[in-house]
């Protein structure tokens, strides 16, 4: 006599939700998200014409100098200070424009800051007055109850995303080496997110010392293709 066959058992893990919170952050740190960023070259483009940034390797160094010793870094505890929320926004605004070692510099982060979040706002109905960017993103993590440390590692990578982008436009650089040097970048933007956890206003600091001279040089490149 015929017996049934065995009904299979499936031991397959059950799909993990996805977090709206996360498509809603990938969404704010895209290149297509209107903040205006490819306008910007965080003074890369004078350094390239100097001669300080010439290749794939050179763009790497140069790019992991910023986020882990200058304004990368300084951005990641910008943001985690704003989602605390221990200070004013408008406090932590004003301290983080005193920051910015240029007036280009500070234009790009105030301009970044103002496109941010007016379309934020308007689309997810959040308090936020005009910010430099990285006191808007955390502000704007903190009110849609976001997790600090993905916000600040995929700020880090779309800002060093940015300035691949504006390297390949400004040297030879193909599309291979490019995403190469980007994806090299990705474990340092993790732990300078993660690092930021226990540090106050009082860790705030910076060292990237020719980073910053490229922005003061940039003020009178001409000609020239980014806006700073």
């Amino acid at each position: 006599m015929a017996t049934a066959a065995p009904t299979a058992t499936s031991t397959a893990t059950p799909p993990m939700p996805i977090d709206p919170r996360l498509l809603t952050l990938t969404q704010w740190l895209s290149p297509a998200y209107p903040v205006g960023a490819f306008a910007w070259s965080h003074g890369l483009e004078s350094a390239v014409r100097q001669g300080w940034v010439t290749d794939e390797v050179s763009l790497q160094s140069w790019l992991t100098d910023i986020l882990a010793e200058g304004s990368g870094k300084a951005d990641a505890l910008w943001i985690r200070l704003a989602w605390q929320g221990d200070r004013s926004v408008a406090e932590l605004d004003a301290l983080a424009r005193a920051w910015q070692p240029s007036r280009e510099r500070l234009r790009e982060a105030e301009r970044q800051g103002t496109a941010f979040v007016q379309v934020t706002a308007d689309v997810w109905d959040l308090d936020l007055p005009p910010m430099l960017l990285p006191v808007a993103l955390g502000e704007a993590a903190r009110q849609m109850d976001m997790s600090v440390e993905p916000v600040a590692a995929l700020y880090l990578q779309s800002f060093a995303g940015n300035l691949v982008s504006a390297a390949q436009r400004l040297m030879p650089l193909g599309q291979t080496a490019a995403q190469g040097v980007l994806a090299r970048l990705a474990p340092l933007c993790a732990e300078l997110a993660a690092g930021t956890e226990g540090l106050t206003l009082e860790d705030m600091a910076s060292c990237a010392f020719l980073s910053d001279v490229a922005s003061m040089k940039h003020e009178t490149l001409e000609p020239r293709l980014f806006q700073s």
